[in-house]
């Protein structure tokens, strides 16, 4: 077999490929043999029609059965010879011609991982970060785990702030506009959606019976598509208050929520702090091992790869808005969002190399230190989620398969870890002050 790559670009190849006719032949006369001895050749018992009359009749699906065998084979083999880990499928540059004892040429392009010379990952220096959790903290932890608890009690009393208020239809009307008749069921079709924002602040000091009055406009996003665009008038009569009562953070409510006394409780949230901090600080120096590793490894990243990446970033940047913040008078003009889409993008794009960059840096250390993900780590790792979740073992499996395909994005995930906790584990973690003085 010879092989010649041809470099289109770093991670860019022409893979040239010759197959000898000798062993396609070879390839072609043992697939005939074997068909000779199960096809049934009319005027010819079982296994004794000649080769020739065999091949006359299905020669045409013997070769074609032959080069789907034999091209897979040699172009890894090939991919395996020339040291090249292709992120893409290969792409013929001309339709296969394909002649009997003739060699067959094989000429296609992939892309392919780069190659990172002199990679060097040890001694990485990062800074420390102090751990402190302040007594404010754990008050807010508190309050959290109060929250969690509270309970509402039905109060003859005024509306006050953090009451629980729920309400009766009692009538509306569209503004400047006779009602017609589907308005009643349309307003109560769409329940607690036709309560403004600062519904509160009037209801602030009523009491049971009260009527409440207010006017809305409902915009694109009601639900019945009649209300659309339409300023109405709504009335609702106060149905009931009901108080909130925050349990008293004593020694009752720290065996509630699963601790002996209040002593221990403090102590343990203390230490979920601590420990939560921690972990976010490892996060943070992870990332500034990554960065540098980058910063010091110059090479391109697959186009392919960085294309899907950016597609990611841009879907999760469209997910992450929300309704327009802008008002009318702040509304951006056609250039204006034209331009601040082409920096979203350009911003985008440079993120969207550097998340790959880090993702072929890590994989090739993780490959260089034999670094594997056990099936015992996997079980492990589904059941901790499934614990998080509240969900079977096999829900979460069945999740993984459903979303990516299989199981291997949750391996990699894994993989990944581990390859930075041993790249934390080999960094040197400088104090602050030393790092302030650097500098």
């Amino acid at each position: 077999m010879n092989i010649a790559v041809e470099d289109i670009n770093a991670t860019k190849k022409r893979l040239k490929i010759e197959i000898p006719a000798d062993v396609i032949e070879k390839e072609i006369s043992n697939s005939l043999e074997k068909l000779k001895h199960k096809a049934k050749i009319p005027g010819f018992r079982s296994g004794m029609a000649p080769v020739n009359l065999i091949e006359k009749r299905f020669g045409k699906e013997v070769e074609a059965e032959v080069l789907d065998k034999v091209i897979p084979e040699y172009y890894t083999r090939a991919l395996k010879e020339a040291e090249l880990m292709p992120v893409t499928r290969p792409v013929f540059d001309k339709e296969l011609d394909f002649k009997r004892n003739s060699p067959l040429n094989l000429s296609f392009t992939i892309e392919v991982m780069p190659k990172i010379e002199n990679l060097n990952y040890e001694n990485i220096t990062i800074r420390d970060i102090p751990v402190v959790v302040d007594d404010s903290e754990i008050e807010d932890y508190l309050k959290r785990l109060q929250e969690e608890k509270v309970i509402y009690e039905v109060a003859e009393k005024e509306v006050e702030l953090d009451d629980l208020v729920t309400f009766d239809y009692s009538d509306c009307k569209i503004t400047g506009e006779e009602n017609p008749p589907s308005i009643k069921e349309e307003v109560l079709k769409i329940g607690n959606e036709i309560f403004p924002p600062d519904i509160m602040e009037r209801v602030m000091g009523k009491k049971k019976d009260d009527i409440v009055e207010f006017t809305t406009t409902f915009n694109e996003t009601c639900k019945s598509k009649v209300l659309v665009g339409k300023t109405v008038d709504m009335k609702f009569v106060i149905k009931e208050i009901k108080k909130k009562n925050l349990p008293a953070i004593d020694d009752e409510f720290a065996k509630d929520v699963g601790f002996e006394n209040t002593s221990e409780m403090r102590e343990k949230i203390k230490e979920k702090i601590y420990a939560a901090k921690k972990e976010h600080i490892k996060r943070i120096q992870k990332a500034g091992i990554v960065s540098k590793l980058i910063d010091s490894h110059n090479f391109e990243a697959p186009d392919v790869l960085v294309s899907k990446e950016m597609e990611s970033l841009m879907m999760e940047e469209s997910l992450s808005q929300k309704e327009p913040k802008e008002t009318i008078s702040e509304t951006k003009s056609p250039e204006q969002e034209n331009k601040d889409f082409e920096n979203l993008q350009a911003e985008m794009g440079t993120r969207a190399v550097r998340n790959v960059q880090a993702s072929i840096i890590v994989d090739a250390i993780g490959r260089k230190e034999g670094i594997m993900v056990t099936d015992d780590e996997m079980k492990d790792r589904v059941s901790l989620i499934a614990q998080r979740l509240s969900a079977t073992p096999e829900a979460v499996m069945n999740f993984y398969k459903y979303k990516e395909g299989s199981l291997e994005a949750l391996r990699h995930s894994i993989y990944e870890e581990k390859v930075m906790d041993m790249l934390l584990s080999k960094a040197i973690i400088e104090p602050p002050e030393a790092a302030e003085k650097g500098e």
